[in-house]
């Protein structure tokens, strides 16, 4: 079973960046789809990115494509999410998740296709 733990967030003014990181306390992520999501507050939790295990293939949501980017060395490394150009309405709390092993579905949007959720990380944007 694989564990999950998010670092990296924190508060950035407009225009900054931030790098989250999801590592594997448990487990590790060979044959698992990554990917990142964000729930603001008050509002339903948000599909960013995926990255697949194979490839990796990446897929991205349209408010966050050209902003963001998902990457990973190895299946052994942790999962990334570069966030550049940041908004304050990217403020949210931000997720990981994996699939299952060898799962074909390695981009779905939906958070009930992933098995594994980290903690979370916040992301506070000031204007």
């Amino acid at each position: 079973q694989v564990q999950l733990v998010e670092s990296g967030g924190g508060l950035v003014q407009a225009g900054g960046s931030l790098r989250l990181s999801c590592a594997a306390s448990r487990g590790t992520f060979s044959n698992v789809a990554v990917a990142w999501f964000r729930q603001p507050p008050g509002k339903e939790r948000e599909f960013l990115a995926a990255i697949s295990w194979i490839g990796p293939n990446t897929a991205y949501a349209d408010a966050v494509k050209g902003r963001f980017t998902i990457s990973r060395d190895n299946s052994k490394n942790p999962v990334y999410l570069q966030m550049n150009s940041l908004r304050p309405e990217d403020t949210a709390a931000y997720y990981c998740a994996a699939t299952r092993p060898y799962q074909s579905t390695w981009s779905s949007a939906l958070a009930s296709d992933y098995a594994y959720w980290g903690q979370g990380t916040q992301v506070t944007v000031s204007s």
